[in-house]
């Protein structure tokens, strides 16, 4: 799957663009501030309707206007077009898929898978548990069809249950116990099965960009799982009653990335960081194709932000060889490095929200 033809409305400073990208590599390229990460987000857009930049899409519409649209015509694996299209206000959204209009942000989710990697992908690795939980999950809500429908009734049963406690009507917590039990014991079992299935590609893709021995990845489920979830929470009730929310379950859960029985972002250099998350997120990638033989597009954005010049030409030969459609942004045409052994690419170059291909043959230097 990969963009055929891709049309922008209104996205900070590119108020109309169209482009054909390439079904194999895009290179966009320009001056900071030019536009070029509007495109990636635009895309981004497109693909999950929310920003990577801002949880505020008022602020991504660009000025003086009342909202931003985003459209695509996609090359389905087998074969025929797929329609996408998503318009946004800052309160209402809009979606259309082959021209029907739709409810759920995952049928964009399901009919534009996209990965994306951008300046700070290391809090993956640096920050709280929540980013590595999103992580995990959307690596197992595109591989497991199921696993959405569950994770919802567990999101409802545990927004029940805070209700109750902040009301103290203790009388009905133990129905929700055991729904609480029951979707997040599912719940944790898929994460289990997906660490599983992710840990040898994930350890294959890390030999290829560095030299570390006994990497390890294991699953925080977010409560002792030799016990059962619903016993734990009425021994949890006092304290769940006084800060008015559930303490355990997978709401809490996160996963571990080690090094020699180290976590990772105590061991390793900010470079090395920002290597392994763009290994963990490429593994995601892998292990996708290797379900659906097909996958939408990898955005990568500012691509020599604290990657030297050989871990460059590392990637770009991983990107070269997958069967993906790639757009990476950087300020300069040198940042991309020597493009002469990639066979089918495209170059674009960004100035004040307008989007150029520069016509270079494949196989050429600039």
């Amino acid at each position: 799957m990969g963009l055929q033809r891709l049309d922008i409305y209104n996205i900070r400073n590119i108020r109309e663009q169209s482009i054909s990208p390439s079904p194999g590599l895009n290179f966009i390229y320009g001056k900071n501030a030019s536009g070029k990460s509007a495109l990636i987000e635009a895309i981004f857009l497109l693909g999950r309707a929310k920003s990577f930049r801002t949880s505020s899409i008022k602020s991504v519409i660009s000025f003086e206007q009342d909202n931003l649209i985003v459209s695509a015509q996609a090359m389905q694996s087998k074969g025929g077009n797929l329609h996408l299209g998503i318009q946004m206000d800052g309160k209402n959204i809009e979606i259309r898929i082959n021209q029907q209009p739709s409810q759920k942000r995952s049928d964009l989710a399901y009919g534009l898978p996209l990965q994306i990697i951008h300046p700070k992908s290391f809090e993956l690795l640096d920050a709280g548990a929540q980013i590595r939980r999103e992580f995990l999950d959307w690596g197992i809500f595109n591989h497991e069809e199921n696993f959405l429908s569950v994770w919802r009734k567990y999101k409802r049963a545990l927004a029940q249950r805070n209700a109750l406690l902040k009301t103290r009507a203790i009388s009905q917590l133990y129905v929700w116990n055991k729904e609480l039990d029951n979707y997040g014991t599912m719940v944790n079992e898929y994460r289990l099965q997906y660490l599983q299935k992710l840990k040898p590609v994930l350890n294959k893709t890390i030999a290829r960009f560095l030299t570390l021995r006994d990497i390890d990845i294991k699953l925080i489920s977010g409560w002792d799982t030799a016990r059962q979830l619903d016993q734990l929470l009425i021994e949890d009730l006092e304290k769940d009653l006084r800060y008015g929310f559930t303490h355990r379950g997978p709401h809490r859960g996160d996963f571990h990335l080690s090094i020699d029985n180290n976590l990772a972002k105590d061991v390793v250099s900010r470079g090395q960081l920002k290597l392994l998350v763009t290994c963990l997120k490429l593994a995601q990638v892998e292990l996708i194709f290797r379900e659906r033989d097909t996958f939408g597009c990898i955005l990568m954005d500012d691509f020599a932000a604290e990657l030297d010049k050989e871990n460059r030409a590392k990637i770009l030969n991983y990107l070269s060889e997958i069967q993906c459609q790639v757009f990476i942004t950087a300020t300069e045409v040198d940042d991309f490095g020597d493009l002469r052994s990639i066979e089918n690419y495209k170059m674009f170059h960004v100035e004040q929200g307008k989007v150029r291909w520069i016509n270079v043959p494949c196989g050429t230097s600039l």
